[in-house]
């Protein structure tokens, strides 16, 4: 039996988790920064790694009473490394190196993205690749090849804006309180996706990459000169245009690579019309399809934990020198 106690500060999301083993979660909380971020219309990095520091005793109290366990019964600690802010990524480092150094116990930096395709084996401890996972957030949009050893390959990617960006830049464009993904589609509910038909780029190029910056202009022109269109529609409509070419991409690919499974993750892997589209061409297409639960999709601790224990596995720790690496990507780590 082994105990993970993980902390995840890439950006504005403080959380601790504590899981026992591979998938087992004794506590898993999160402490929200939306609210001191909103009046900004972002992210602001300085309160982010501030409020980070404030709220990081007390998650760890928490996650400590939930579990009903004492620190001297945690035997890794482990953290968030990289892609993120690099203020707020300090800061969760410090406490994690902290832990480590006074209680004795091994120290594993994990990168955010792994633990984001990680939350999928926390939802479904059973599933086994090979799968094609789409990997998509606020600052990667990615398509993958797992393979039965679960080494990666990246099969394709944005050339520019991330599909979370997008949501969130479009989302400023039509006045929308931040962050911009749950506000668009909740918008987007009440609108017609066929009203409006918006740029899909790269949709029938032979890879798998992704462009999003030309949609995002082109919703910005055309506010410009229809200020009398329904912001429901046009929200939904927008929405419509990356759902299309995600699940397009992820679906092509999982048919050329002979995989059954496919596997969403990622903050915009909550995004309800994303997650109504793949359910509907996977049962169309026999495809079996797999989405973590929503408290899952978007940042959280106990997903780091889970990418830890594939690294404790194999004993890879990480000494005291740990930094934070604010541009990782999964080239530099693309092994569990």
């Amino acid at each position: 039996m082994v105990r993970l106690l993980a902390i995840e500060t890439s950006c504005d999301e403080t959380a601790v988790a504590i899981v026992e083993d591979k998938s087992k979660i004794l506590a898993n909380v999160l402490a929200s920064q939306i609210d001191f971020h909103k009046k900004y219309g972002g992210v602001v990095p300085e309160i982010a790694s501030r409020k980070h520091l404030e709220l990081l005793p007390y998650l760890l109290e928490e996650a400590l009473l939930i579990s009903k366990l004492d620190l001297k019964n945690i035997d890794v600690v482990a953290v968030t490394k990289g892609p993120g802010l690099v203020g707020a990524l300090l800061v969760g480092i410090s406490f994690a190196k902290s832990l480590a150094y006074s209680l004795k116990k091994p120290l594993i930096g994990v990168n955010h993205l792994i633990g984001h395709i990680s939350a999928v084996f926390l939802s479904y401890p059973d599933l086994k690749p090979p799968l094609v996972l789409l990997l998509v957030s606020g600052g990667h949009t990615q398509i993958i090849y797992m393979d039965e050893r679960m080494k990666m390959k990246i099969l394709g990617r944005t050339r520019d804006d991330a599909a979370g960006e997008a949501f969130d830049k479009v989302a400023r464009l039509l006045e929308l309180n931040y962050p911009g993904g749950p506000e668009i589609d909740k918008l987007a509910r009440n609108g017609n996706p066929n009203t409006y038909h918006f740029p899909r780029a790269l949709m029938n190029k032979d890879n798998y990459d992704f462009s999003f910056s030309g949609l995002k202009t082109s919703i910005k022109y055309f506010l410009r000169d229809n200020k009398d269109a329904k912001k429901e529609d046009i929200a939904a409509s927008f929405q419509e245009a990356i759902v299309d070419v995600l699940l397009f991409k992820t679906f092509k690919a999982a048919k050329e690579y002979g995989v059954q499974r496919i596997a969403l993750v990622g903050g915009v892997a909550a995004n309800s019309r994303l997650r109504e589209r793949a359910f509907e061409l996977a049962k169309e297409k026999r495809i079996e399809l797999y989405i973590p639960d929503l408290k899952y999709c978007t940042d959280n601790a106990a997903m780091i934990a889970r990418a830890a224990w594939m690294k404790y596995e194999k004993g890879e720790f990480d000494d005291l020198s740990l930094n934070a690496i604010p541009y990782l990507n999964l080239d530099d780590n693309s092994w569990f």
